[in-house]
């Protein structure tokens, strides 16, 4: 072969290779990642919510595979936001209390510290997909550790938004005074600004690449401050509803018991708007058919608090801070056009860590075990099958502001326990029966009490949980 012909056919080979690697990325599935702060179980129309209103949201669950048995990692929010990061339970990555947590009145216990970061030495879910050459997105709450910790210095390329605070700085309404959100002239509402952010990623990307976007609203967080252009229409929708408004008594806090907090729903309101016009953008785009939308929730709706919280998730019990459902089981939608049955509802267990795994294989890359060692895959389940799982654990060993005392708990199979370290005392429910965690079967049951403590030892064991301990 002389020189002119080696070199055309090696310059015809690298344009091959080249449109072979631009096919390669052109045909991975993009992501879209909605997370959503203080969402409860009940919090959508589509899993029973009559007093908020939800049609795009509803339309989302339609359109792919709703989950009925999801769960975060934690009832509060940074541990489950390290979890679906890293696919690692919250005690693994020493993150187990919100940033920077509650510094309790002489406690009873003395609780563990944790990390106010994200170690940078995690693997992130951003940082598999960037590897693979996916341009990667983030907009909204972040809450895992300040400068130098940020969403850029854990694999996205672009952050709006994201930083060390749990709630807006500036509330929901302009001006924003975000450290990472430059305030425009024209900004109004948080949620719509975040949405309009990602709405112009996807047409200022790199099309030659597939892109993962980490849309993680800052609703409906507090401060509950509404949506002005709903306001009047909850408040008159709330006043219409009859029924008890007596609190019920939780340990030593209190819990809403229904759904009439007029600006919380306007507030959904307004998240259900910005699904749908990002949904309306994929479609307008021509990128529904390639793009997985995956929906779900931090931990539980503020339900319980000294005072009533402004949410309610009955007939869950308790919420955010408590290990009871209504603290840790969250709405879950994924919709992966080619892959899930649209319209499919999912009783698999499903958790946080599940996340990391789960777009690997829809994104056709190979899974990462040391990575995300606490997390399966949920392909399966979208697809309509059964997991091989039993059984998932939470701990939480800090006190909270919902009145929540240091414990942990643990579901194995339709079977709960709750150990509150707190009044030494441990509680048994089954959930089949009793979702509501009404009927505590301790004192009937106390050799699948036992089993459940013993399995729930070894997993805190295994994941490197820190305990509490008497305050001397």
């Amino acid at each position: 072969m002389n020189r002119s012909i080696r070199l055309l056919y090696l310059a015809t080979l690298y344009f091959s290779i080249q449109v072979g690697a631009g096919n390669a990325h052109a045909e991975k599935p993009n992501f879209v990642f909605l997370l959503v702060d203080d969402l409860g179980w009940m919090g959508l129309g589509c899993y029973g919510s009559d007093f908020h209103e939800t049609p795009n949201i509803d339309d989302l669950a339609a359109s792919g595979v709703r989950f009925t048995d999801a769960y975060a990692a934690s009832p509060v929010c940074s541990p489950t936001r390290a979890a679906i990061m890293t696919g690692r339970y919250p005690s693994r990555v020493d993150i187990t209390d919100w940033i920077p947590g509650l510094v309790a009145k002489q406690p009873k216990l003395s609780t563990p510290e944790d990390r106010d970061n994200l170690a940078l030495k995690e693997t992130t879910i951003a940082e598999a997909l960037k590897e693979k050459g996916y341009q990667t997105f983030y907009a909204g709450k972040w809450h895992l550790g300040n400068e130098g910790h940020f969403p850029e210095d854990q694999g996205f390329d672009i952050n709006k938004g994201g930083h060390d605070k749990g709630s807006p700085p500036g509330g929901y309404y302009a001006p924003f005074k975000n450290p990472r959100l430059e305030d425009k002239p024209d900004d109004h509402y948080l949620t719509d600004r975040l949405t309009d952010e990602t709405i112009a990623f996807l047409d200022q990307r790199d099309e030659s690449h597939p892109f993962f976007i980490y849309l993680a609203y800052y609703t409906v967080h507090t401060p509950i401050q509404g949506y002005d252009q709903y306001d009047d229409y909850f408040e008159a929708k709330a006043r219409s509803i009859e029924g008890n408004t007596t609190p019920i008594v939780e340990h030593d806090g209190l819990t809403h018991p229904r759904q009439d907090n007029a600006k919380l729903a306007a507030m959904t309101k307004s998240l259900d708007l910005s699904v749908g016009r990002l949904l309306e953008a994929l479609e307008s785009r021509g990128l529904e058919e390639n793009t997985v939308v995956v929906f779900t929730s931090d931990n539980g709706g503020l339900t319980t608090k000294a005072t009533p919280g402004p949410a309610s998730v009955l007939p869950l019990r308790a919420g955010k801070g408590w290990c009871y459902e209504g603290g840790i089981r969250v709405p879950l939608i994924i919709r992966a056009p080619g892959v899930g049955q649209p319209g499919h509802i999912s009783k698999e267990l499903a958790i946080s860590m599940d996340f990391f795994p789960t777009i690997l294989e829809l994104a056709g890359l190979s899974k990462m075990p040391r990575a995300h060692q606490d997390g399966i895959s949920l392909v399966k389940a979208i697809q309509g099958g059964k997991l091989n799982r039993d059984t998932l654990y939470w701990h939480y060993p800090h006190y909270h502001g919902s009145t929540w005392t240091p414990g942990a708990a643990i579901r194995s199979g339709d079977w709960k326990a709750i150990q509150f370290y707190h009044y030494e005392k441990a509680e048994l429910y089954n959930l089949n029966s009793d979702l509501g965690e009404t009927y505590d079967l301790s004192q009937s049951r106390p050799e699948k009490l036992q089993e459940l403590l013993v399995k729930l030892e070894k997993l805190q064991k295994q994941s490197k949980a820190k305990l509490p301990s008497p305050n001397s």
